[in-house]
C-alpha cells in the first residue's frame, strides 16, 4: 500500500505518471501535469474507472465521485490524491 502522506506533489506526479504509463502503455516522456487524460492520452470512461479502482487498490483510499468527475488532467489526479491526504490529516 502506498502512503500518500509521505509524498510531496512532485513525487505524487512521478508516481501517477509511472502508473498511467504502466496501465495504458504510454510514453512517460510525453506525460505532463497538463496532459489531458481524454483528449491527449486517449483514455476513455472505462479506462478512467479502471484508474480509480487501481488508485483505491494502491492507496486504500477512494476518490469521491464528485472529485472523480472533475478530473481532466494528470495534474488533477495529483491534486485529488494530495487532497485525500490533507483530508486524512
Amino acid at each position: 500500500m502506498i502512503d500518500l502522506s509521505e509524498m510531496n506533489k512532485q513525487q505524487l506526479q512521478t508516481w501517477v505518471v509511472d502508473l498511467l504509463a504502466d496501465m495504458f502503455e504510454l510514453d512517460k516522456a510525453e506525460l505532463t501535469a497538463e496532459s489531458n487524460l481524454y483528449s491527449d492520452l486517449d483514455i476513455d470512461s472505462i479506462d478512467a474507472v479502471d484508474l480509480a479502482v487501481k488508485l483505491k487498490q494502491l492507496t486504500g483510499k477512494r476518490l469521491q465521485p464528485e472529485v472523480f468527475k472533475t478530473i481532466r488532467t494528470i495534474g488533477d489526479v495529483v491534486d485529488a490524491l494530495a487532497g485525500m491526504t490533507e483530508q486524512a490529516a
